[in-house]
């Protein structure tokens, strides 16, 4: 008679497969990079725009480039937020596909956990910041503070220090890529104020043949590039964000890997060859341009500051940034772990996400981006110092948080080094 079956525990932030170990380890590399000149150029910005020089940036944020006949002659800092952005929204489709397709969370029990904490981190700023702000006018900032940005925390994750588990930057990663794309349907179902039907329709061409081309293996960009520049523009030219084409495009390439005659696996799949090709583009030129030309914002001194960050909409984005947020995304995982009986990973403790989902509050680049089209010009200005406000302070008190754990994980690490050392067995998990 066989014996009694074991029940396997699931597992909250469990480890990742090794080559997916790898993978993530990757992208950590560009994205921290990414996160770095992010915040190197939103500095730059500030200086400029509250130097005896402001007006000079405020004047290049205004230059006019591209063909007029098109309706593609936009100012600098439009072709930042839509044209650069595309890019980075484009990225990002390709991750989140490939997470899904080919990627751990194919796994249906690893993927509801990021995707209920990014649902969670979704609704609960939006509730926050409509009870902090309140009325009408307000109210259309809700989005504001639902996004994470991806290379901000992960740079300040790096800087807190290599030995947090990986499985903490694998869930804060897969939170920002799928709440990365509620944005993106956020801005299109509910930031289109006027929609263009034939051009919409008109998109689709070039968007199908794209799609025909990636899945018979071309890779030439002289041919795709043109193909996704006309569904740019065309969606553009219906009223609907830009960027959106991005994300259309990416769900387009295929993923999985192109096989031999053989029957073995070939090159990389197409999804990967972008991904590698538009990255460093992404977080090394296209966040960090939009940074320069969105955080620009001359403060007026302490008491224009102070003046800015107590009105309605700023309060309102600075409480759904560090309350909600982290408040959404605890909820989510607790109730994913409620109902189905989950244990966060072994060694891992609550605090740990703690940390993580304040961290999360860092919501510079898509909250920049909503804001502009919330409120355009009139509260431009308390917009962004209210998103740099409240994701200065959630990356600070996050990281008095992680800090304090990875001091924690560095000692663990530290003895389980020496007993493998002792043992001579090499230590095949270091953390990244």
């Amino acid at each position: 008679m066989p014996g009694p079956t074991l029940r396997r525990t699931s597992r909250l932030l469990d480890r990742s497969t090794w080559p997916e170990a790898r993978r993530i380890a990757d992208i950590l590399r560009k994205e921290t990079i990414g996160g770095a000149l992010l915040l190197a150029a939103a500095l730059a910005a500030l200086v400029w725009a509250n130097s005896p020089w402001a007006q000079s940036y405020q004047n290049l944020r205004v230059i006019e480039v591209g063909p007029a006949a098109l309706h593609l002659n936009l100012d600098l800092a439009t072709w930042a937020a839509d044209g650069l952005l595309a890019i980075f929204f484009f990225v990002a489709g390709l991750e989140l596909k490939r997470e899904f397709v080919a990627g751990d969370l194919r796994d249906l029990r690893r993927a509801a956990v990021p995707v209920a904490a990014a649902v969670g981190g979704v609704v609960a700023p939006a509730l926050v910041y409509v009870a902090v702000a309140g009325g009408a006018g307000a109210a259309r900032g809700w989005a504001i503070p639902t996004a994470t940005d991806i290379a901000f925390a992960l740079a300040v994750l790096a800087v807190i220090g290599r030995f947090l588990p990986d499985a903490l930057r694998t869930f804060l990663l897969t939170l920002a890529v799928v709440d990365d794309l509620i944005a993106i349907v956020i801005i299109a179902v509910f930031y289109t104020s006027q929609l263009a039907v034939l051009p919409l329709l008109g998109a689709l061409v070039p968007l199908v043949v794209f799609a025909a081309l990636v899945r018979r293996g071309v890779r030439a960009w002289w041919a795709l590039l043109p193909l996704a520049f006309a569904t740019w523009a065309l969606v553009h030219a219906s009223g609907v964000h830009a960027t959106v084409a991005g994300v259309l495009l990416a769900l387009t390439v295929p993923v999985q890997p192109e096989e031999r005659p053989d029957g073995a696996a070939g090159e990389a799949g197409m999804a990967e060859h972008f991904e590698h090709r538009f990255r460093p583009i992404s977080a090394g030129v296209a966040v960090p341009v939009f940074a320069f030309f969105s955080a620009g914002v001359p403060l007026g001194g302490l008491g224009g500051l102070s003046e800015l960050l107590t009105e309605p909409v700023a309060m309102g984005i600075m409480a759904g940034l560090l309350v909600g947020k982290p408040l959404g995304i605890l909820a989510a995982t607790w109730l994913v772990s409620r109902f189905t009986h989950a244990t966060l990973d072994e060694g891992l403790a609550w605090i740990d996400m703690v940390g993580l989902a304040i961290l999360a509050g860092i919501g510079f680049t898509v909250s920049l981006l909503i804001g502009e089209l919330a409120f355009g010009t009139a509260g431009d200005d308390q917009v962004k110092v209210a998103v740099l406000t409240g994701s200065l302070a959630a990356a600070l008190l996050a990281t008095v948080i992680l800090r304090l754990r990875a001091r924690v994980y560095r000692r663990i690490h530290e003895a389980e080094t020496a007993d493998s050392d002792q043992d001579g067995i090499p230590d095949l998990y270091q953390s990244h």
